[in-house]
């Protein structure tokens, strides 16, 4: 099974740091879109795993998280492209859950449920969170520069072994090649 792991905000949409609080706030990144009907096309199943902590934050409910969910596949829909599973955890960094990225658990559950190893499966995102989780399962992280990412780049402690692209778009075309 061709596989691969996006983290939503900041690779599929812009990300806020008030956060994405409902559908009207959900704009993708240009060409992310593009980058996952192409990756349809090869034959990829495409899975979504994010942190949402502002669910257990109180400042959206899972229905409204759904409703931006549903606005995410409709968009999608439109370039001939679907996410086929999104995992994502409602914790509070403090809740102390094994969900919430950097720790694997959202990448545990996608292996049990898929019934996949996730060795050098990629994926992508724009924060350090989203890169050790990968790595704590074997997967091969990737980093954009979209949302978090050049902040991520710059850090002091970047991992430079780690393939990073200007956003989705542009790592899509070099898998595909």
């Amino acid at each position: 099974m061709k596989l691969i792991i996006l983290d939503r905000d900041g690779v599929i949409n812009h990300d806020s740091d008030e956060y994405i609080k409902s559908p009207e706030e959900w704009h993708p990144v240009d060409g992310s879109l593009d980058a996952i009907s192409r990756l349809n096309r090869a034959g990829y199943k495409v899975i979504v795993a994010t942190n949402q902590s502002g669910v257990g934050r109180g400042y959206f409910d899972i229905e409204t998280l759904n409703k931006i969910h549903q606005k995410m596949h409709s968009a999608l829909k439109e370039f001939g492209g679907r996410i086929d599973a999104i995992f994502f955890c409602p914790h509070k960094p403090d809740d102390n859950c094994d969900c919430r990225k950097p720790k694997p658990g959202l990448f545990n559950s996608i292996s049990n449920r898929l019934s996949v190893d996730l060795n050098n499966i990629p994926v992508v995102g724009d924060s350090t969170r989203d890169l050790e989780a990968a790595k704590a399962v074997l997967a091969s992280p990737v980093l954009v520069k979209t949302g978090k990412g050049i902040a991520t780049f710059n850090h002091t402690g970047f991992d430079h072994s780690i393939p990073v692209f200007e956003n989705l778009y542009e790592y899509v075309e070099s898998l595909l090649e």
